[in-house]
């Protein structure tokens, strides 16, 4: 579905299912140089349970348009005036890496927005190493290389997968591969400068780690569950930050019983 906003069009997935004014809504932010399209299951089963489905692309990513926006503040205030316009009512975030800072910042700063949210592979702070920075403010191919090869776990970058027929390392490269010049350096760098404050979040929270993560270590990220008396902890054993691809249905149980 597109939506004109600010002069830009602005696309979000709807699980293939026409929104009805009177289901709640559950949006889904995707990470760095990634799309809507990585949400591909659980947009369509909760489509198919009595939700509206909002899985954005954000500024220049799959097919919205505008510039790619450097701070995880400008993505936040960006998702909130587009779920203004989609519609007013309170949303479930769910987000995934630089998705998850995004749906944080858009909790702490408008609480009427959302009444759960979901984070998974992240930490806060979530630096970046100078190598893939540097790499990726080049548009060099290898920055793709280091963050697709350190998202997945030791059996991931074998090829497991307990769906057959998906090529993990192959499909998280060609997503990457898709993106425009200076998106995925944007991208990290509004990673990398992030500062949130955890104890800011009042609303129910679901962690999703996974816990052979390289590029947001579980620790790091359990380190921040822990300091929140809301917040429930779900650790996919095995799994790499490519939790999506590597644990779908593992992570789709997880959103059920949270949502």
């Amino acid at each position: 579905m597109y939506q004109d906003i600010a002069g830009e069009r602005v696309f979000f997935g709807t699980g293939s299912v026409s929104h009805r004014k009177d289901q709640p809504s559950i949006v889904f932010i995707h990470g760095a140089a990634m799309d809507h399209t990585v949400w591909t299951l659980p947009a369509r089963y909760f489509a198919r349970h009595n939700f509206n489905v909002v899985a954005v692309d954000l500024p220049d990513h799959g097919r919205s348009t505008g510039p790619a926006l450097k701070s995880v503040e400008a993505m936040s205030d960006w998702l909130s005036a587009v779920l203004t316009t989609v519609d007013n009512e309170d949303h479930i975030l769910i987000g995934h890496s630089m998705g998850s800072l995004v749906a944080w910042n858009l909790a702490a700063k408008n609480p009427n927005l959302c009444r759960k949210i979901v984070l998974m592979g992240t930490s806060m702070p979530m630096p970046v190493t100078d190598q893939l920075l540097n790499a990726a403010k080049q548009n060099e191919d290898a920055s793709f290389e280091m963050a697709n090869t350190w998202s997945h776990s030791s059996r991931g970058k074998l090829g497991f997968n307990k769906n057959p027929g998906v090529w993990m390392l192959g499909h998280g490269r060609r997503l990457m591969n898709r993106s425009n010049d200076n998106v995925f350096y944007a991208d990290l760098l509004a990673c990398n400068d992030a500062t949130l404050d955890p104890t800011q979040i009042q609303c129910p929270v679901l962690f999703i780690f996974g816990e052979s993560d390289q590029m947001t270590p579980y620790r790091a990220g359990k380190t921040v569950a822990d300091q929140l008396s809301s917040g429930s902890v779900v650790t996919l054993p095995g799994s790499g930050h490519s939790m999506l691809s590597e644990c779908p249905n593992e992570v789709l149980d997880a959103l059920i019983d949270f949502v």
